[in-house]
Order: structure tokens, then C-alpha cells, then sequence
């Protein structure tokens, strides 16, 4: 496969598990993808230094676009680019987003850690009590 068919089925499977396999329904709701806004322009802030600095290279034959340099650089925009990441980073990058919100709704909703602890673990034992 591809980067962009992974990158694509990534994006299918995210949505499919928050509308139906878990329910979350969060691609639905206003404030995830206010959320998302804040995430994406660091997603993009830190794919333009690595991909506009060459630092990560991606072959053209995977990629929507090319990855002919002009001046050294990948473009800006177009070719399949935004801010000089491939358009398959934003993708991967909102099916991983989604994924980690919708686990952490799912969890949440089961009850798993509502009152945040810290420090090591408690044991409780009503049989010897230190003081």
C-alpha cells in the first residue's frame, strides 16, 4: 500500500470507530474540531520544519504530489503539500487525533480514573491502618 491509501484507510477507521464501533460521535461535536484547529497548526508548525528544512524526505511514487525539490526546498504549497507536508501527514495525523480522543471518551464514560490520583499507588487495607 501506499502512504496514501494507509493514510486514507487510517482516516476511515478512525471515523468509522468513534461514529459506530464506540459511539463517541465526536466528529459530530463543535468543540472537537475547535479542538482540532489548535492541534492542526501545530501539526503543521512542526511538519513544516521537518519537511521545509529536508530533515524527513518522502518518495514521490507514495506520496500525493512529487518530492522534486524546487530550490532545494519542497514546496510550500501545492503539489500535494501543505506548509511542505504531504497532505497524507494531515490525514494520519486527524485519524490519530480522533483515535486518542475517542479512546479517552469511551474510557471515560466507563469510569476509568474519575478522580485523578498522584504518587505511588494506594493500597487500602481496613484490617491494618499505619499512622
Amino acid at each position: 500500500m501506499t502512504y496514501t491509501q494507509l493514510a486514507i484507510t487510517g482516516v476511515l477507521l478512525a471515523v468509522l470507530n468513534d461514529m459506530y464501533l464506540l459511539r463517541t460521535k465526536l466528529v459530530t461535536r463543535r468543540i472537537f474540531w475547535v479542538s482540532y484547529s489548535i492541534i492542526i497548526f501545530f501539526q503543521l508548525l512542526s511538519n513544516g520544519v521537518l519537511t521545509g528544512l529536508r530533515i524527513v524526505r518522502y518518495n514521490g511514487e507514495v506520496i500525493i504530489g512529487s518530492s522534486t525539490p524546487v530550490d532545494g526546498h519542497p514546496p510550500m504549497f501545492g503539489d500535494g503539500r501543505v506548509f511542505f507536508a504531504p497532505v497524507e501527514d494531515l490525514l494520519f495525523g486527524f485519524a490519530l487525533v480522533l483515535l486518542s480522543l475517542t479512546m479517552w471518551v469511551w474510557l471515560g464514560r466507563r469510569g476509568v480514573q474519575r478522580t485523578p490520583t498522584a504518587g505511588p499507588p494506594r493500597f487500602t487495607s481496613h484490617s491494618t491502618d499505619e499512622k
